[in-house]
């Protein structure tokens, strides 16, 4: 018990002289609008270079994923490319090969190909 309250003193007797020192400068810390100035422009940072460019990303796939119809050739996130037969609100039928037939979440569709476009070759040849 003895050593709790010694401990306890010594732990306020430390912790004392910083709390009045904080309280002396308070005429040159600014207050808060130093805070503003200070936390306004980091926001600002935030939004236009995390917040905006993710919200715009997810725009343009959401808008993609809704453009998609029969034909299309589409990449899902796990890599598999296919040609959609059926389109439903939730889900997308898709011909990896000839006689296989999967059902994706549409939320999974990585890229979608028109049915123009060709997929990339590879052409690079190892020697």
């Amino acid at each position: 018990m003895k050593s709790r309250l010694a401990a306890a003193a010594l732990l306020s007797g430390a912790i004392a002289p910083v709390a009045l020192a904080q309280d002396q400068g308070g005429g040159a810390g600014g207050g808060i609008m130093a805070q503003l100035i200070f936390f306004v422009p980091l926001i600002l940072i935030f939004y236009f270079l995390l917040i905006r460019p993710a919200n715009q990303r997810q725009k343009r796939h959401k808008a993609m994923i809704e453009g998609v119809v029969r034909g299309d050739t589409i990449i899902t996130s796990g890599g598999l490319i296919g040609k959609v037969t059926k389109v439903t609100d939730q889900e997308i039928s898709v011909d990896l090969a000839e006689g296989v037939r999967v059902r994706v979440v549409k939320g999974m569709i990585a890229d979608v190909r028109g049915k123009d476009e060709p997929a990339a070759a590879n052409d690079s040849k190892s020697s």
